[in-house]
């Protein structure tokens, strides 16, 4: 929002908790709601425009149209929640459709979603610049998000282990270790030693595709969903050799 503000003459903030995107047995009825402290950030950040409309507002009785985005939206992410990308791309088309942004701002720790919403802007030929911001971080290193709430204190202090594990396989890759293999078994590890985790995927992929690298070269992001308790937390980190 601060970067929307100071970049652009007129800075518009949309919620739209997505009915859409989130599975059958997902978080959609518990997931965090705050209009009013959601709009008083906004206003702190000098936000011009709140956008905040309802679910019948967004979706007809009659609706039936969808953007999918293809095998790109079923991996990753996209492997263990089905559908939840078609519901990303079909709601962030209308939301350009509506608002027509020259720039439209997202963070990169939902490193797939937004690929993928520059893939669909590219593909659908919509005339909106894709801004990637770098992810924002706690103190400890942990990544900012809405299901850090979710959180007891102990898994709190656990969840830092998946920026851990990042900063370690870091730190191989850039000692000389080449083999995806032996990074994502390495981070494995680490994570796993920690009570009550669960490692939904990580993967090394390609910057530019999503693609799986088995030999680590060029700039790739290693990308990593890990469940803390119940809660689904995910994390990446670029790395250009």
């Amino acid at each position: 929002m601060k970067e929307a503000h100071t970049k652009n003459d007129i800075s518009i903030v949309s919620i739209f908790i997505n009915p859409i995107q989130f599975g059958k047995n997902e978080d959609f009825n518990t997931y965090p709601k705050d209009i009013e402290h959601d709009l008083q950030i906004a206003m702190e950040a000098g936000i011009d425009i709140l956008f905040a409309p309802d679910s019948e507002e967004m979706y007809l009785p009659d609706f039936s149209t969808e953007v999918n985005p293809g095998e790109i939206g079923n991996i990753l992410c996209g492997a263990s929640r089905p559908g939840h990308f078609k519901g990303v791309c079909t709601v962030v088309t209308k939301l350009f459709n509506i608002v027509k942004p020259q720039s439209a701002y997202f963070g990169q720790k939902d490193f797939q979603q937004s690929f993928i919403i520059k893939k669909i802007t590219r593909d659908l030929n919509i005339d909106t610049e894709i801004v990637v911001l770098p992810t924002v971080r706690e103190k400890d290193g942990l990544a900012m998000s809405s299901r850090n709430v979710y959180l007891s204190a102990t898994e709190r202090k656990n969840a830092v282990i998946l920026f851990e594990s990042l900063k370690e396989a870091d730190k191989k890759i850039k000692s000389g270790e080449r083999d995806s293999k032996k990074i994502i078994f390495f981070m494995s590890e680490m994570i796993e030693k920690i009570k009550d985790t669960h490692i939904d995927y990580i993967a090394i992929v390609n910057k530019n595709t999503l693609q799986n690298k088995l030999i680590i070269e060029g700039t790739i992001v290693i990308v990593l969903s890990v469940f803390i308790g119940k809660t689904r937390l995910i994390d990446n980190m670029e790395i250009s050799l």
